[in-house]
């Protein structure tokens, strides 16, 4: 909502949202906020970056989480081949709970269909509905003032999109060479200290 002090300029890159910092400053080589993008679809953008950036930020904390840790339900091995691994009801119940969220997200940000003239409300914001803002914050971070709020929104979308190419190399790594992310690590200290990382190895066994 607009209680976090944003207003949106029609004469500054991106309609005045932050994000940008040095030494890129406004990066836009693609044009998503190019002039004569709506504010809607400024906001419908950001709203897809900074929700990508949480989940990729929650996935990298994943992949080293899941293939480190025990699992109870004796999941193993890289990352990228966990989910299928998962039973049956903890795997309906991961996936209730991701579409309980997203219900909730579109129920907060946007405008309720008109199935009678759909081209109106497809896509559509709600006017007070800040991007990202769903109103979640148990640890009460979410600061006041719009300057340290502004801050805040930078730091977070910085991170998360350090966190969507971090996330996209891991799971790139893992379809190569199906190894884990410490398994990678511990097979290239092998090879620059000049010990043969196959040495042992079955036929046939990645390790």
């Amino acid at each position: 909502s607009w209680d976090i002090g944003w207003v949106p300029d029609e004469s500054l890159p991106c309609y005045g949202l932050p994000g940008a910092i040095a030494p890129t400053g406004y990066f836009d080589p693609l044009g998503f906020a190019q002039t004569g993008i709506t504010l809607n679809e400024i906001k419908r953008n950001r709203e897809a970056e900074v929700m990508h950036g949480r989940v990729a930020m929650i996935a990298c904390l994943g992949y080293f989480a899941g293939e480190q840790l025990p699992s109870p339900f004796g999941i193993t091995g890289p990352a990228n081949d966990q989910l299928q691994q998962m039973p049956a009801i903890p795997f309906v119940m991961l996936a209730s709970t991701i579409a309980a969220v997203e219900i909730r997200r579109a129920r907060i940000g946007w405008v309720e269909p008109d199935f009678g003239d759909w081209s109106k409300t497809l896509w559509k914001l709600r006017d007070n509905y800040y991007p990202g803002d769903v109103g979640f914050d148990p640890l009460g971070l979410k600061p006041t003032d719009a300057r340290d709020f502004a801050n805040m929104q930078t730091k977070e979308l910085q991170n998360g999109r350090l966190a969507m190419i971090g996330w996209a190399g891991m799971c790139s790594q893992e379809l190569v060479n199906h190894r884990t992310i410490m398994g990678t690590i511990e097979f290239y200290q092998k090879v620059f200290a000049g010990v043969n990382p196959y040495e042992g190895c079955g036929d046939g066994v990645i390790c």
